[in-house]
């Protein structure tokens, strides 16, 4: 067979035009850095958007994704399998909710918790009780049941009609938050640190009055912890840190260890919803997945991940702060554990460019936010050299801004 080029061009040939893609053919990766196919070492500051929480290469996830590829790569949902139980198991051990359902993609956690929320409403009798909120500047994903309650247009636009029954909060807006819900609303969608939306937190006060409303007409809170959960804020869930109470929580991205899967996590009062034949998936709950999600949990605890992200986190706040004291083009930082938005004064996609030539992995969002999602497992020293190559890239600019005057 021959051998298909990896370049721009043959891209631009094979596949629908729809990621712009960075100019790198990556061949492997090792700790927090990827390595492309010319040799060049480049530090992964946004670990494949959240995914790769253990970088690259860890030994112990590589040796349970092998032993379970050489016993049992598929057998599908039919049978019971010891990685899915114990992955399960271990999910509503650090949760305390009730039941699991395994799926493929943060999207089908979300599609899945919506047709949870609306058939739980259902069994109440009220047949107006199926609108399904979120809050604004959020993201779901990109199905139809999750695009419709994602906030932006640019994600929407030409893909009318939506999922109809769904409806929009202003983010931490408590007076809109009261005027939206009522006796129709089966469910609210939350992320405690919206991502997509530029790393921006739900408040305290926000998340009271919301659990207030939830008793006053009985719908369903669910927590979005895609990107935000499996330690990267510091708390296994990023929930628990506003005290949320939710009854159905989404996890993916990381959760797989690299390897497509996803879970929705139930209390007790949806837990009889789903009965035999009413969702499902052929590969949610992979046994090769599973077994990686144990590994990567166990990873996260045995070497304290989560106080980790906090203690990496902190240490690049302050540095960037003392950068945005140096640099004008830095508006403001906003860091939760691992998850770090960086505000500039312009489109933000430029810096990615320039960050990129200086072999630092970044990404951009909400326009002009820098996001900063690398692996748990990032060294002072690794955070450190992405600060000094933000600290050049302001400085290079305001040199050639002051040349050009």
């Amino acid at each position: 067979m021959k051998r298909v080029a990896v370049n721009q061009e043959t891209e631009k040939e094979l596949f629908f035009h729809n990621y712009a893609r960075l100019p790198i053919a990556v061949t492997h990766g090792e700790g927090g850095w990827l390595v492309s196919d010319d040799g060049t070492r480049y530090l992964d500051m946004i670990a494949g958007i959240g995914v790769n929480a253990l970088g690259y290469g860890d030994k112990r996830l590589v040796d349970a994704i092998s032993s379970q590829a050489a016993k049992l790569i598929h057998v599908s949902n039919l049978f019971m399998m010891e990685p899915q139980f114990e992955l399960a198991a271990k999910l509503l051990s650090l949760s305390g909710l009730s039941k699991v359902f395994f799926a493929n993609s943060g999207t089908e956690a979300i599609e899945a918790a919506i047709k949870i929320a609306r058939k739980w409403a259902a069994q109440g009798g009220d047949e107006e009780k199926k609108e399904v909120l979120s809050l604004s500047n959020c993201f779901h994903g990109r199905t139809y049941g999750a695009l419709s309650l994602t906030a932006k247009a640019k994600y929407s636009d030409g893909f009318d009609p939506l999922l109809p029954g769904t409806g929009m909060i202003a983010f931490n807006d408590i007076a809109d938050l009261e005027a939206k819900v009522s006796g129709k609303t089966a469910a609210v969608f939350i992320e405690v640190v919206q991502g997509e939306g530029g790393i921006h937190h739900i408040s305290q006060p926000f998340i009271d009055r919301l659990k207030e409303l939830r008793e006053q007409y009985n719908f369903l809170i669910v927590a979005d912890d895609i990107q935000a959960g499996c330690g990267r804020t510091g708390t296994f869930f990023s929930y628990t840190q506003v005290n949320a109470d939710p009854d159905l929580v989404c996890l993916a991205k990381p959760l797989g260890g690299g390897l497509p899967l996803s879970a929705v996590i139930g209390s007790e009062k949806v837990a009889n919803v789903l009965t035999y034949g009413n969702h499902g998936t052929t590969f949610g709950g992979n046994p090769v997945a599973c077994a990686a999600g144990v590994a990567m949990i166990k990873a996260i605890e045995e070497d304290n991940l989560m106080e980790h992200a906090l203690e990496i986190g902190s240490f690049i706040n302050d540095e960037v702060q003392k950068l945005a004291a140096k640099h004008l083009q830095i508006l403001e930082i906003r860091q939760y554990g691992l998850m770090v938005g960086i505000t500039v004064d312009k489109e933000a996609k430029p810096y990615v460019v320039k960050a990129l030539e200086k072999h630092v992995i970044l990404n951009a969002t909400s326009v002009n936010v820098i996001r900063l999602l690398p692996p748990l497992t990032i060294s002072r020293e690794e955070a450190q050299h992405c600060i000094t190559v933000l600290d050049e890239i302001f400085t290079e600019e305001a040199a050639t801004a002051e040349q050009s005057c």
